[in-house]
């Protein structure tokens, strides 16, 4: 909620529901706070769920707004707060019978940096019923993951946002030899039988490329976005000063999972052979990149890419090749898919993303390794020279 200038102009009454800091029922309802967990986009997300029975709100329809508070306090006084950010969240309400059973479950999500929060929530009805709750929040790394740079200042409190395509704040890069890194990424759901490419599918792999995108090193970007199910390149940008994100969210929109083109249902082997020309493609590009990088979903195909048909182009390979293999469940799916047999072709370098943590870790170790092979290779033709 924004207000003029600094002023903010709350109804008299929603601000006394939120002063008073009282449990009220008016409105029979259940709120449950969620704890602050760290997401792939390196924020913690805190949020709400509301459960409010049917026969509350049975009639010709009605609205619920929820007003809330999120205030960040300070971690040396903790009796002082700071100032606080209001939102707010309207639920519209259709016709019920009134014999209606049940109940209604919504939630509420917002962003937080580090830190200790205070929130005060109130929902009423258009009957100005009300029902209040009122908590604590504690958004806090694990010591082992002290050094993982978040996206959101300690102590911030922001709306989340729900368009992960939208275009990325310039870097400042790096003075000298500048990096020109390949990307190839595979967009397709955890699940492979899925039908939609839901956002969770896509937002540990747009963070990747959103992490990459801001180291300093780099300075010029080539992504290849692909779905091996459908056997064909969604979008390709080559050689740019920076990924053009709102282009790649037009034409990852496009995927339609579980969607094959009879043609392709013929072909016994068509997904490793889309596969190995996509590999033998990229690797013997006129580009010279100096580090390609796959990311995406494990990749489970029937065969696997023909290692005699790689190794004419491994020779031709000299710089580093790297897989962030995003798995949410590798209990479930523990071997090694399609993309990590075949760049062992390539002495490539695996990493198993399975949470937040691992995709920090992951893309620092990846961007060590390219400014290290770099300055080898470098060093190597200076002293041929």
């Amino acid at each position: 909620m924004k207000g003029v200038g600094n002023t903010l102009r709350l109804n008299s009454s929603d601000m006394a529901v939120l002063e008073a800091q009282e449990v009220r029922k008016d409105l029979a309802c259940t709120i449950e706070p969620t704890t602050p967990s760290l997401g792939f986009d390196l924020r913690f997300h805190g949020g709400y769920q509301v459960t409010v029975p049917l026969k509350e709100i049975a009639g010709e329809g009605d609205l619920l707004t929820i007003v809330f508070r999120v205030t960040p306090v300070d971690r040396k006084d903790k009796d002082r707060k700071q100032d606080p950010l209001y939102f707010t969240h309207h639920v519209p309400v259709p016709k019920i019978e009134e014999e209606a059973k049940g109940q209604a479950i919504f939630n509420g999500i917002f962003d937080l940096g580090e830190g200790k929060y205070h929130v005060d929530l109130l929902m009423r009805d258009r009957a100005e019923r009300v029902c209040s709750f009122y908590w604590d929040s504690d958004a806090a790394l694990e010591e082992r993951d002290k050094q993982i740079d978040l996206t959101i200042p300690p102590g911030a409190v922001q709306q989340s946002e729900f368009e992960q395509f939208k275009e990325e704040p310039p870097v400042k890069r790096a003075e000298g030899s500048p990096l020109n890194i390949k990307i190839l990424v595979n967009f397709a759901p955890q699940n492979p039988d899925a039908s939609t490419l839901r956002p969770s599918d896509t937002l540990a792999l747009v963070t990747m490329l959103r992490r990459l995108s801001r180291e300093p090193q780099f300075a010029k970007f080539s992504v290849i976005a692909f779905n091996v199910q459908e056997e064909r390149v969604l979008y390709r940008q080559s050689s740019a000063n920076k990924i053009d994100f709102p282009a790649l969210g037009k034409a990852i929109r496009e995927v339609q999972p579980g969607k094959v083109d009879l043609k392709r249902l013929l072909e016994k082997h068509g997904e490793v052979e889309f596969l190995t020309d996509l590999i033998k493609k990229e690797m013997s590009a006129s580009d010279h990149p100096d580090a390609l990088i796959f990311a995406g979903p494990k990749v489970m195909l029937e065969g696997s890419v023909p290692e005699d048909d790689l190794r004419p182009y491994t020779s031709d390979v000299d710089f580093p090749v790297f897989y962030m293999n995003y798995n949410l469940s590798p209990d479930a799916v523990p071997w090694r898919d399609s993309i990590g047999k075949a760049i062992r072709s390539f002495h490539g370098v695996e990493f198993s993303i399975n949470r937040p943590r691992d995709l920090w870790y992951a893309v620092t170790d990846v961007v060590s390794r390219i400014v290290k092979s770099k300055q080898g290779r470098n060093a190597a033709s200076v002293s041929s020279q």
